[in-house]
């Protein structure tokens, strides 16, 4: 794999606000472990071998406790949701050749949030961006990490509440996503389904019910969440040309694919056009 400045830039422009949130969060993790005996180096494992800062957060306790069993059974339904974003990338990482495996293996909430979106910018090879971005992002939480470990200690103060700042993390990328697409259907599911399996299964046990239950409504209407998700992208296209540089496009669109996906964008029905002279021509 060939890496260009243009790559490195753009994955590092992508990457720049998760990589400051996850060298702050991981600086609380690292203070944490360090409250609970295990030193900076012990972090930094962590961040290798498991990389999710939740499963992280609340198997700090339980470890220092002794409890390796209970620590890996929660470990495992904490992080379980990582199946499914795993499953939703195969198609996206099926030509990465043996990248894909560290693609996968790195995976995490905020990485799958920025990726998802299929917003490559444009002349990046797709391929390094992908790569390069997961990388920074546990290059992040690891440098955090260590950093973390070794204030750690330095400091005297009372760590409880630091492990809090994992669910700010999650509040605040639920709320970027929300803001950026048209469509909440799946936000809305996730919420539902977590809360109706939380009152059902309980505290303990909610967390694998609620993803199979998102995981098997997201399947069965896939079809008609991507047309939505379609369509509401092509009329804000259409819409900001009217009064834009857009609009430009959609004129030079007469006869072309332009044309027809803007008045698609308008109802379906191909729309009139005036010409220059002030006569109507209809595609």
């Amino acid at each position: 794999m060939k890496l260009t400045k243009r790559d490195v830039a753009a994955a590092f422009q992508t990457s720049l606000p998760i990589m400051v949130t996850f060298v702050v969060l991981g600086t609380g993790y690292g203070i944490v472990m360090e409250k609970h005996g295990f030193g900076p180096l012990w972090s930094v494992l962590s961040g290798i071998l498991i990389f999710s800062g939740t499963v992280q957060f609340v198997s700090v306790s339980m470890l220092s406790g002794g409890n390796i069993l209970m620590a890996a059974f929660t470990a495992f339904m904490v992080a379980a949701r990582h199946i499914f974003f795993s499953i939703s990338m195969i198609g996206r990482y099926q030509r990465e050749g043996k990248k894909k495996w560290y693609l996968f293996y790195a995976l995490c909430d905020e990485t799958y949030a920025m990726l998802s979106r299929d917003e490559t910018p444009e002349g990046v090879n797709e391929s390094a961006y992908r790569f390069l971005v997961t990388l920074f992002d546990q290059s992040s939480w690891i440098t955090g990490s260590f950093l973390g470990g070794w204030i750690g200690s330095f400091l005297t103060f009372d760590s409880t509440g630091i492990d809090f700042a994992m669910t700010a993390l999650f509040t605040t990328v639920f709320i970027q996503q929300w803001m950026d697409t048209k469509n909440h259907f799946p936000a809305l599911l996730g919420i539902t389904a977590t809360l109706f399996c939380r009152l059902l299964f309980g505290r303990d046990l909610f967390l694998i019910p609620a993803m199979i239950i998102m995981l098997a409504t997201l399947i069965a209407m896939r079809s008609r969440i991507e047309e939505e998700g379609k369509g509401v992208e092509t009329e804000v296209v259409c819409g900001q040309g009217r009064g834009g540089e857009m609009e430009e496009v959609c004129g030079e669109g007469r006869g072309g694919e332009a044309e027809a996906v803007c008045g698609q964008a308008r109802g379906g029905e191909t729309e009139e056009l005036t010409d220059n002279d002030g006569r109507t021509s209809e595609e």
